[in-house]
């Protein structure tokens, strides 16, 4: 026998009388074969850094000291300081970082401490904040390296995975399932009904997709609208404009739900703490006839932030890193609760009522269908569809309706192979100056302000199914500020790798650069500018307003342009009371769905503002359901 596999049996050994002899050991020794086999290879990989220092001549694994690493983060730089002894890293302190509240700096307060634990780089990353995890762990990375350790042998002492060792029982009125905008919503009007409340979220925070999202919602009906000027606008008139952009495939009963209630669940909203910028006003999109899309303070981020205070201040039993399973079913067709697991505990929670808000399922693939299937991905990664998993499966047998429908944007930019970002902060800005649309063959096809949805459309019929955002210097100067992210690494790419940002001194070089026909391009460049002058686009009717700024001198810029989506359509199916219907018609006892896991109130697609209005709105109902199911809210209202 080798001498690696002698010390590996050594160790196993003692791991292994360890745990059968202390008990106090019981809890991290989980004697399983699997576990036996994973800790070997743990065992290995130690081995392996203390044979790679022992061959180097040297006992030592690091020259002693504390090192300074940077690493690019998700909103900018990562700093750590790392202590090293002669043979362990001691201590890391993320000393710098712009990370978002609540989502990155989740990582930066957990990364940190499991490399040390573990003395190795391949820890897990935290769920929604693989940016930040892998910042951090690239800035420990590069103090690993100046103080003369193994970087990649590091990154292959692998971390065994938590396995639960617990088990815990909850009895509770309402068991909540994710803590976005629904989940985080139903769990605070639950509260006002005196409902006891447990919510899990399989993330480290809550906030979910209205977290990340640009931070506007419907406020249609509300006082909100009316006092920024807007009197005239009426439920009938958001389902009209509704069911225009859904292709008509909108549930009547579930469009009509939202629109007689957004503007009430608005108002509330407000009342209670979630603050909207009404210095900003209100938004006007081509997908609406009246104005009624209004921003949130601080964005989608300041959304969450204030709801998450809510939560705590309602007294909500919320357990976090924690990821609901399985339906507990009550053995007459509904539910009873709910299994979870947080890794070390296994948690039976014993509900009157159970609340689906997981949201959607467009960073699972295997249930993507249709053209969502190659359509690229910006969305949370926490949108894994486990809320359709649980309820479609055997025993509860949910329904389900428009599963190959995502709400899709025109403009993406694939910055890994089927995972995007948006361009549409930077586009907005600049429409005014000099600006199209071409596709591959040089040409403009479609007005560059008509709706998403029409963009998209004509995108769709182009080759490889992509436009192409054309700038000169001037204008990609405003752009690049305001699209969100650094774009120095694409740009010096030029072309040669997805995403394509060519660019050139002349408009042939740039599109050279970016596949797109040159000789085209130069004709419908000098076309757009003779539009500019004359103030009229006969082509598209892009209008006067946006015909502002010829193309002037170079350089010119090539950004290409692609279908991304984040937010799925199709999903649960339920009725008026937010319950949901089984594969035969009937409501399932006890379980409710709100937010994006329910299907077919935007039909084939959803415009601007309306997941967020259509998240908080549902679980502002549902929780009024539920409590008139539990009897609570005949109960306020009579104290009331």
């Amino acid at each position: 026998m080798n001498i690696l596999n002698d010390w590996i049996k050594i160790n196993t050994i003692i791991f292994e009388k360890l745990c059968y002899n202390d008990r106090s050991y019981h809890s991290l020794c989980i004697l399983r074969k699997g576990e036996i086999m994973k800790r070997k290879v743990v065992l290995a990989a130690a081995f392996g850094l203390t044979m790679s220092a022992l061959s180097a001549g040297s006992v030592s694994a690091y020259t002693a000291g504390t090192y300074t690493g940077t690493a690019a983060g998700r909103n900018g730089d990562v700093t750590v300081e790392v202590t090293f002894t002669e043979d362990a890293i001691e201590s890391i302190n993320v000393t710098e970082h712009a990370e978002t509240d609540g989502i990155g700096t989740n990582a930066v307060d957990q990364i940190p401490g499991a490399i040390v634990d573990a003395q190795s780089l391949g820890v897990e990353a935290v769920a929604g904040a693989t940016v930040t995890s892998d910042a951090i762990v690239n800035a420990v990375a590069d103090c690993v390296q100046q103080a003369g350790g193994d970087v990649e042998a590091l990154k292959n002492v692998e971390v065994a995975e938590a396995v639960p060792t617990e088990e815990a029982a909850l009895d509770t009125d309402l068991v909540i399932v994710g803590g976005g905008g629904a989940g985080m919503t139903a769990a605070i009007k639950a509260a006002e009904y005196g409902l006891d409340v447990v919510l899990v979220e399989k993330m480290s925070f809550m906030g979910g997709a209205i977290s990340i999202s640009g931070g506007n919602q419907v406020v249609s009906g509300s006082q909100m609208q009316k006092d920024l000027g807007v009197t005239d606008d009426s439920a009938e008139s958001m389902v009209e404009d509704f069911m225009a952009n859904g292709a008509g495939l909108n549930v009547p009963e579930l469009i009509n739900l939202y629109a007689e209630n957004v503007g009430e669940t608005s108002d509330w909203l407000q009342s209670i703490g979630v603050t909207f910028n009404l210095e900003g006003g209100l938004h006007s999109l081509a997908e609406y006839s009246h104005d009624r899309e209004l921003a949130y303070e601080g964005s989608g981020a300041g959304a969450a932030e204030n709801m998450r205070n809510l939560v705590a201040a309602a007294g909500t039993n919320v357990l976090l890193n924690t990821r609901a399973t399985e339906l507990i079913s009550d053995g007459n067709g509904g539910v009873a609760g709910v299994i979870a697991n947080d890794g070390t505990t296994v948690y039976t929670i014993n509900a009157d009522a159970v609340l689906l808000a997981t949201g959607g399922y467009g960073y699972n693939k295997d249930l993507l269908q249709g053209d969502l299937a190659n359509a690229l991905y910006y969305g949370p990664v926490s949108s894994t569809g486990d809320g359709l998993l649980m309820a479609t499966a055997d025993g509860i047998n949910a329904d389900t309706r428009l599963l190959e429908y995502g709400k899709r944007y025109p403009n993406g930019i694939e910055v890994s192979e089927g995972i995007a970002k948006s361009t549409i902060n930077g586009n907005l800005k600049i429409w005014n100056m000099a600006s199209v649309l071409v596709n591959a063959e040089g040409e403009r096809v479609v007005n560059e302000k008509a709706s998403n949805r029409t963009i998209l459309e004509t995108e769709l019929e182009q080759t490889n199914q992509e436009l192409f955002l054309v700038m000169d210097q001037e204008t990609f100067d405003v752009w690049a500020e305001n699209v969100g992210y650094d774009v120095s690494e694409y740009l010096e790419a030029n072309g040669s790798t997805t995403p394509v940002f060519g660019h050139g001194e002349t408009i042939e070089a740039a599109a050279e650069a970016a596949g797109v026909n040159a000789e085209a391009l130069a004709a419908t460049i000098e076309k757009f500018n003779s539009y500019v002058e004359a103030g009229e686009d006969p082509d598209f009717g892009r209008a006067a307003e946006y015909l502002q700024k010829s193309f002037g001198d170079g350089e010119y810029y090539i950004v290409e342009q692609k279908p991304r989506f984040a937010t799925t359509m199709g999903g649960l199916v339920i009725d008026t009371d937010l319950q949901v219907i089984n594969t035969d018609g009937n409501v399932i006892t006890g379980l409710y769905a709100a937010g994006e896991v329910v299907g077919g109130v935007m039909g084939d697609d959803s415009p601007s503002g309306a997941n967020n209005g259509w998240a908080v709105t549902s679980g502002n109902l549902a929780a009024q359901s539920i409590a008139a199911f539990l009897g609570s809210a005949e109960e306020v209202d009579q104290a009331a």
